[in-house]
């Protein structure tokens, strides 16, 4: 029996109990640091599997590591499984329908990322047994990808040191391997302190910390033509100051989220963002106080272990879907607009086609598409380690991410089907990897010539700490 095919027959062989899991995670969607439910399910699904298992992984409630084998080169799989808020939806119909009593939804599709990233390194496991190979795999549960870095904690408390490569893959319209493009970003809270008054009687007597957001808010904006035309600010009222307009409202926060198409422009770019907060205090006679909440890098490619993933996409093909799958899909188009559908082709460098409802290719290695202006704690990780990511085809093309859609197609046969495929995907590569010690040797040189040979440098502030229990609406 060739390599991909005992490492597929792995992958297949455990279809169902894998659907079971990204399938119950869905059902249990959970936010930022709080995936307590959810970690519990990959948990037990390493214990059933055999895997030696490291919880609360840099000191972190919802991250856990799983390892198998012994000796040799060390593979880390990457799963996620945390949700996002306004999202809830029922599964598997066409339009907008939120579950009774619930308010979140795997609207980035995590839960089948999680699912597929485990059952790619319980394959792995199994093969390096069957083989009696030295080499080890491991799965990451990562929480908090959607706001919380927590990527960046684990590597920077030491979990992926020991690492020879890294291997991670998103939910997609398309299937081939991700460009490794993304932005750095931080996210910043600035609380403004006053001083209340009544704002009739004594007006004069107040010092308005809601005045300090906005002005602040109004010196960001103008500044938007003055910055790099790839980078991103946006901000949200955490504390608005309350809701009685009599009181001239002496405490007020927002977070801003301020992303750079790298560390250098980023620092540039929070500088200037904090001299205007400093700044919108001065005008207004308050006092600003900041607090790091997350900070990630943008994305290293590898050459090399992109090159590896791609000749896995083109030995197995594009996913197999059915006509019954095919049909969802368009339904699910129907809710969109052409421009939803014309824009996921750009993004990947595809040529557009009338009336294709589902992925039925492999996106050329190396297609030039808009680029991605998202960001992903994948970053600080592909910084320490050569990291590889693909991106596998389980919902409609043209669905937007972080959107209902994606929720309502995240139990849908095709999100099972597109798991199972991007599963091998993965697998071959860390087999090709274990097999081939100069694929691992030459993605190490790929990495220190693009790194310049100097070590990691996280982003997060020294004293910055994972913000457990936070709240993407908080």
């Amino acid at each position: 029996m060739r390599n991909d095919e005992q490492i597929w027959r792995l992958v297949d062989d455990r279809r169902e109990a894998y659907a079971g899991l990204s399938d119950r995670v869905w059902g249990m969607p959970e936010l930022c640091y709080n995936e307590h439910r959810s970690v519990a399910e990959h948990t037990a699904m390493l214990e059933a599997e055999g895997f030696r298992i490291t919880r609360e992984v840099a000191g972190i409630p919802t991250a856990v590591m799983g390892e198998a084998g012994e000796g040799g080169p060390v593979i880390a799989i990457l799963g996620e499984y945390d949700a996002l808020p306004g999202l809830s939806q029922e599964a598997g119909i066409a339009e907008p329908k939120p579950v009774p009593g619930e308010t979140a939804g795997h609207g980035c599709g995590h839960n089948v990322l999680g699912a597929a990233s485990l059952l790619a390194a319980a394959a792995v496991k199994d093969w390096l047994k069957a083989n009696n190979l030295p080499g080890r795999v491991r799965y990451y549960g990562c929480p908090a990808e959607e706001g919380g870095a927590a990527k960046g904690f684990m590597v920077r408390d030491g979990a992926f040191d020991d690492v020879d490569i890294a291997i991670s893959w998103h939910p997609a319209c398309f299937s081939g391997v991700n460009e490794p493009s993304s932005l750095a970003n931080t996210r910043i809270d600035f609380s403004f302190t006053g001083r209340a008054a009544h704002a009739a009687s004594g007006p004069h007597l107040g010092r308005s910390a809601l005045d300090a957001i906005e002005l602040m808010n109004v010196g960001v904006n103008y500044m938007r033509e003055h910055m790099p035309s790839d980078a991103r600010i946006h901000y949200a009222y955490l504390d608005a100051g309350g809701i009685a307009p009599n009181v001239v409202q002496s405490r007020t926060k927002v977070r801003y989220l301020i992303r750079a198409r790298n560390l250098e422009e980023l620092t540039g770019l929070v500088a200037r963002v904090r001299k205007i907060a400093d700044g919108a205090a001065l005008m207004t006679e308050t006092t600003v106080e900041t607090q790091v909440i997350s900070a990630v890098s943008n994305l290293l490619g590898n050459t090399p272990l992109e090159q590896a993933m791609h000749g896995n996409f083109e030995r197995l093909g594009p996913p197999q879907f059915t006509e019954e799958d095919r049909a969802y899909a368009a339904a699910i188009q129907k809710t969109l607009r052409e421009e939803d559908i014309l824009s996921a082709y750009r993004r990947q460098g595809v040529t557009p086609e009338q009336g294709k409802s589902l992925c039925d290719l492999i996106v050329p290695l190396g297609a030039k598409g808009a680029g991605m202006v998202g960001s992903t704690d994948v970053g600080d990780v592909s910084w320490k380690v050569p990291t590889v990511q693909a991106r596998g085809a389980t919902y409609a093309i043209g669905t937007p991410g972080h959107s209902w859609q994606v929720v309502a197609q995240g139990k849908a046969p095709a999100a099972h089907t597109g798991m199972v495929h991007v599963a091998k995907v993965m697998a071959g590569t860390a087999v090709d990897a274990i097999r081939n010690p100069q694929l691992i040797a030459a993605a190490k040189a790929d990495h220190a010539a693009r790194t310049g040979g100097r070590p990691y440098q996280s982003p997060l502030p020294p004293d910055a700490k994972p913000a457990l229990g936070m709240s993407l609406a908080e």
